[in-house]
């Protein structure tokens, strides 16, 4: 059963868990468990996800009851700046204390598809058809603010350093774009742990093995927007789980 950090009658928001996919796809046709049907059934009504988050990253996850909302959320999301996400990540390495990635990133083939098939692009949008014919690779701005809450120092060797540094990072992208988060923290180099796709394997296993946990450190920790229905500003915590404690004991005070 899901944790339901909101709800009223047009709207419905959950904590997930890291692992669960946000609804079926063909990209893991192995899953059988999915956040749209589990919802479904534990309201006993349809629901529409109002955006997605990724299958390793864990928190905040809005769905619409009815079609109706669920139309003036994707607005709302397609007019950009309206809605803000401020999300927790663990990287490698420490950083200044607070930055702004500016880089722009290319659009993804899921992406690409979708826009094949006349879908609007926007950032709550799903996944679109498996039409594969090439087509040209849009690069757009994209931006993401960070500020690093707290540092620390691993018992793991890396290279010639004995230690490994870590920083906890609060991460608010200013623009929507597919794996916005992961890719520009691989483009500065502090890659997210536990990214199997824009991290490193060897220290992702090595921090699992340390911790005893497994997972991407992704956390969408916050939703800010207007109700679609009243307008009224609506803000949506979900905190993180009992297993990012296990970083305390490492936490660097100096």
């Amino acid at each position: 059963m899901l944790e339901i950090l909101y709800r009223d009658d047009y709207l419905a928001a959950v904590a997930k868990p890291p692992g669960l996919l946000v609804h079926r796809t063909g990209l893991d046709a192995g899953e059988t468990r999915f956040a749209l049907q589990m919802l479904r059934d534990q309201l006993g009504r349809p629901v529409w996800p109002a955006h997605r988050l990724d299958k390793g990253t864990s928190g905040v996850l809005l769905f619409a009851l009815d079609a109706e909302t669920a139309r003036a959320l994707g607005q709302q999301f397609e007019a950009g700046g309206t809605i803000r996400k401020t999300y927790l990540a663990m990287v490698r390495g420490w950083l200044a204390r607070e930055g702004l990635i500016d880089h722009p990133l290319s659009r993804l083939p899921d992406d690409q598809r979708r826009s094949r098939r006349g879908a609007t692009e926007r950032p709550g949008s799903m996944e679109g058809g498996l039409d594969d014919r090439p087509v040209a690779v849009e690069v757009r701005g994209t931006l993401t603010r960070f500020r690093a809450l707290a540092r620390h120092e691993l018992p793991l060797a890396q290279g010639n350093f004995a230690q490994t540094r870590c920083a906890l990072l609060e991460l608010s992208p200013l623009t929507g774009r597919r794996h916005q988060l992961r890719r520009h923290l691989k483009h500065i180099a502090h890659p997210i742990i536990g990214d199997a796709t824009h991290g490193k394997g060897p220290l992702n296993r090595s921090v699992a093995g340390l911790l005893g946990v497994q997972r991407l450190w992704l956390h969408a920790l916050r939703l800010e927007l207007a109700h679609p229905v009243t307008g009224q500003p609506l803000v949506i915590e979900g905190m993180p789980g009992e297993e990012w404690a296990r970083w305390r004991p490492f936490e660097n005070t100096t």
